[in-house]
């Protein structure tokens, strides 16, 4: 799979983050039926200011966020609530999905109040992310019932517990 991994902050090295991103990346592609060795996907793994500026730039929101999608294309369904469009590889057989960036400081915030472990949080964020390159989003609410289903089966696949707590009936 190419993926093309930039860590701006030093302790995404200490989670390891360049394998549990191809892990989890692997996972969400295999389970969603495309395959893993023709999708292109560029990752930042940076800190909460890197990201603040970043949502600023594109969705004018100045402050931090855990996880942020750019789509190589436009894949939203063509109807609300209808399913995303399949991603078409280009001439030479690849895919390009897009970029993801995820900010260290609010992802181990979030683990942290969430009682999760770090690794666990920042998989799910990751599946996340690739389902937005993917034209999956959580605007409407069927739309963010078929997003999470869909992270819970992903996450499920690599043995971490619903972060919805869905498998528990607390949703």
């Amino acid at each position: 799979m190419p993926l093309d991994i930039t860590l701006e902050d030093d302790r995404w090295s200490d989670l390891a983050l360049p394998d549990l991103a191809e892990r989890a990346i692997a996972a969400a592609l295999g389970h969603l039926g495309l395959d893993p060795a023709s999708c292109e996907i560029s990752l930042l793994g940076c800190d909460d200011a890197r990201i603040a500026g970043l949502n600023a730039e594109f969705r004018d929101k100045p402050s931090p966020t855990n996880v942020l999608s750019w789509p190589a294309e436009d894949l939203s369904p063509d109807t609300p609530g209808g399913p995303p469009l399949p991603p078409e590889p280009d001439f030479t057989g690849e895919i390009a999905l897009g970029d993801i960036a995820i900010a260290y400081d609010t992802c181990a915030r979030e683990a942290d109040v969430a009682r999760k472990t770090l690794h666990d949080h920042a998989t799910h964020l990751i599946v996340h992310g690739l389902l937005h390159l993917l034209g999956y989003d959580h605007i409407i609410e069927a739309d963010a019932d078929r997003m999470e289903r869909l992270e819970t089966e992903i996450l499920g696949n690599l043995g971490i517990a619903d972060p919805y707590g869905l498998d528990q009936g607390l949703a």
